[in-house]
């Protein structure tokens, strides 16, 4: 899977073996100029909009309500939330629509939230940005939703859909690689989202990341996992609420 995948730029920078195209890579050049695009072609990018929606259920039944009233976050102060592994902006976007039908059930508050969104390709990070999509990518999105949130493309037969603008105002995007000894993140996060992510790492750097994560987290903040995930046995300042759901200690 691997070699196919490198074989895009074999053929782009016109090399005959993988063995010739790993010499380059680690080269100083190769790490200057080619290791992002490297890491384009490799990277997984599965994503979906409302993927695994129990999570966002919990977010608008039990943590939003339970961080604005301990903390005051979107109230008195930011909501924070970190998007780690945003893939092409599914996830991110999902979450704006569910804070922003959350917010209407404050009236009289201008309910305040920034959403992060990190990746290591640049490459998914450009589409995430533009918010286009293919019209059958945002079937998951609620019908009520769609009609709030999504802006079909004038040319119908294109079958596109664009993120409105206010929803793309609340998402910033990052490129952010989970190895780096730092991610250079100024705030404390209220809610981090990293879901399907750690599997691709062994159990030291899990546990390392996770805990990465956790200095990056308020305290009673949230931590979003995926289904396919765990942190049995791992030395972290996390307590399990429901299964992949995990709370920072107060």
């Amino acid at each position: 899977m691997l070699e196919a995948r490198l074989q895009k730029r074999l053929r782009h920078l016109g090399m005959n073996s993988c063995d010739e195209y790993c010499n380059y890579l680690f080269s100083p050049a190769g790490v200057e100029t080619e290791l992002t695009h490297m890491i384009d072609v490799v990277t997984t990018n599965k994503t979906d909009f409302f993927r695994e929606s129990s999570h966002f259920e919990f977010l608008v039944k039990t943590a939003l309500p339970e961080i604005i009233v301990k903390q005051g976050a979107g109230i008195w102060k930011k909501l924070m939330i970190w998007s780690a592994g945003c893939s092409t902006g599914e996830e991110p976007y999902t979450l704006a629509m569910v804070v922003s039908e959350f917010a209407e059930t404050y009236p009289g508050f201008s309910f305040d939230c920034s959403i992060l969104a990190t990746d290591i390709s640049t490459k998914a990070l450009a589409t995430a940005e533009e918010a286009i999509y293919e019209a059958e990518r945002v079937l998951p999105v609620p019908e009520a939703l769609k009609k709030k949130y999504l802006l079909r493309s004038k040319n119908r037969s294109k079958g596109l859909i664009r993120i409105v603008p206010e929803l793309r105002r609340m998402v910033r995007f990052r490129r952010l690689n989970f190895v780096e000894d730092e991610f250079g993140l100024r705030e404390k996060m209220h809610i981090i989202f990293c879901r399907n992510v750690i599997i691709y790492f062994d159990k030291p750097t899990q546990e390392r990341l996770l805990n990465k994560f956790c200095r990056h987290l308020t305290p009673g903040g949230y931590v979003f996992m995926g289904h396919s995930e765990t942190l049995q046995g791992m030395d972290v300042p996390l307590m399990q609420v429901i299964p992949t759901v995990y709370r920072k200690p107060l």
